[in-house]
């Protein structure tokens, strides 16, 4: 959804990539060019390597951990192994760790937090950033996380933080996102991909770590995590098959959480820029009448290329020109007003290129290069300090090979079919991944319990007496929105956002 000359670096916020799609159309064309279109990489085919039940010995605790890497791995997933140390650090109040996923060549940095309330009996949640390209840390560092950057060389406790009632993983993936990176110029290109990187992570840490064992897990993420989680789910849920053949315990894969706006169904979102500008689905209309018009009649032209040549069956060359004039005729009206794309109800601060209409964006980066910090979360050192911690060249990949517009709401369906919950949340104030297509495609979705989930009208759901948002829910599926609050849910609105995650943990209604 940039227009040609904008650069996709965007590292806490959605990068929908429509036009970075376009640059790598050449590559695309010749990548997908005589194969069929959903002839895509099979992450559930996980082969566990055999062996013997005494030649693993589990870790046990984490209090066992220090603040030099132990080493963690399983005979099971021969290609894989973890160092995570104890990193004491941005909460203060309870313990932190870091560390690598180490896949043969690839490495993955993550954050660990243990809950404020009960860690050894809390459930976990494994977070996400989008792009894709973003780094997690912006997820940590400006959102959900257990402080808050406020300048260039400190944070601040952040008493919202999610850990508040949860046990929480932040994670930059794939390779070469944040602090994550390659020996050899290794890179994944998919969503299936990476599924299979998150999965066999899961799985090593549960074992190593009796604790968790059995212990509720809530896939969680935003933006692109809509493409994310609902394939990090569903690997992490048919791996389970393969862990219980092994004898080994399978992950009580609790819910997904898809948040702070996710793009699940790409074609749902496009024509809802309409609805978000041109009438008062958020804020009063922004764009002016002829405009609107225009954008109106192009509609159906959109929803017909792209239902003939994106959805119905894949044309490379049809599909990049639905695409185009989706852009031009509903997209690009936006892009001139110099609003923040992330919040209809304001200006983008600074430029969106260095930025991303959020100053804080910097100082996250600026702390995160200060040497002791590094040295404190244990770092690769080969990771330069002026390495940017979002990452374009995982945008391109990801274009390159189309992953954006492969359907992930099957998945979702999926999920639900199984009896993993789904919540997805979208602030009201974002235009980039609106609530109005978040709303279309829940309502949309084909599965058992579509009947009685659209059949709910949106009700209020309320924090301290006052109306925090919308929500409809049925079977373990809930759509909600969060008034005033942009892309960013848990930076506008922590403390109703954490609320309503407190209340999803203990499996109750908004």
């Amino acid at each position: 959804m940039f227009r040609a000359g904008l650069t996709c670096t965007s590292v806490a916020v959605a990068c929908l990539l429509w036009a970075t799609v376009t640059a790598a159309y050449e590559h695309s064309f010749q990548r997908w060019s005589g194969k069929k279109f959903w002839n895509q990489p099979d992450y559930t085919r996980l082969e566990l390597a055999s062996f013997e039940a005494a030649s693993f010995k589990p870790v046990g605790n984490l209090n066992a951990l220090t603040d030099t890497f132990t080493l963690l791995g399983h005979p099971a997933f021969p290609k894989y192994s973890v160092r995570i140390k104890q990193s004491d650090f941005c909460d203060g109040t309870v313990a932190a760790y870091t560390g690598y996923i180490d896949v043969e060549a690839r490495h993955l940095f993550f954050y660990f937090f243990e809950s404020r309330s009960d860690p050894d009996r809390d459930d976990v949640i494994f977070w996400t950033n989008g792009g894709p390209g973003g780094s997690s840390s912006m997820g940590l560092f400006m959102e959900l996380g257990p402080c808050r950057v406020v300048n260039s060389t400190s944070v601040v406790y952040n008493k919202a933080s999610w850990n508040a009632n949860a046990n929480i993983f932040f994670i930059d993936q794939p390779v070469d996102v944040g602090f994550s990176y390659a020996e050899h110029g290794e890179y994944v290109s998919t969503t299936e991909e990476a599924a299979k990187d998150i999965a066999a992570f899961v799985s090593i840490f549960f074992e190593h770590f009796s604790s968790f064992k059995g212990r509720a897990l809530h896939m969680a993420g935003e933006s692109y995590g809509g493409r994310y989680i609902p394939l990090f789910s569903s690997a992490i849920y048919d791996q389970n098959i393969e862990l219980v053949k092994a004898g080994l315990t399978p992950i009580n894969l609790t819910s997904a959480i898809i948040g702070t706006n996710g793009v699940t169904n790409r074609f749902t979102q496009i024509t809802s820029y309409y609805d978000m500008q041109c009438t008062p689905a958020s804020v009063e209309p922004i764009t002016d009448i002829s405009t609107c018009t225009r954008m109106k009649q192009a509609i159906p032209r959109c929803q017909k290329l792209m239902e003939t040549s994106c959805i119905a069956g894949f044309d490379p060359i049809g599909c990049d020109e639905a695409i185009e004039v989706c852009r031009m005729e509903i997209q690009d009206p936006y892009w001139k007003s110099g609003m923040n794309v992330y919040d209809i109800s304001k200006k983008c601060e600074g430029s969106l290129e260095e930025t991303h209409c959020y100053p804080i964006t910097k100082l996250i980066q600026q702390y995160l290069s200060q040497p002791h910090i590094r040295q404190k979360l244990g770092v690769d050192p080969s990771i330069p300090l002026d390495k940017p911690l979002s990452s374009h060249n995982v945008g391109l990949a990801f274009a390159g090979t189309l992953d954006g517009l492969h359907p992930s709401d099957l998945y979702v369906a999926a999920l639900l079919e199984r009896g993993v919950d789904v919540l997805i949340y979208a602030g009201t104030y974002d235009w980039i991944c609106n609530w109005v297509g978040n709303e279309r495609w829940t309502l949309a979705l084909d599965w058992s319990g579509k009947e009685e989930f659209v059949s709910q009208s949106l009700r209020e759901w309320k924090v301290n007496g006052e109306v925090a948002g919308m929500t409809r829910s049925a079977k373990g599926f809930t759509f909600a929105t969060i008034d005033g609050a942009g892309h960013m849910v848990p930076y506008d609105k922590p403390w109703e956002s954490l609320e309503m995650v407190n209340r999803w943990l203990k499996n109750r209604q908004l």
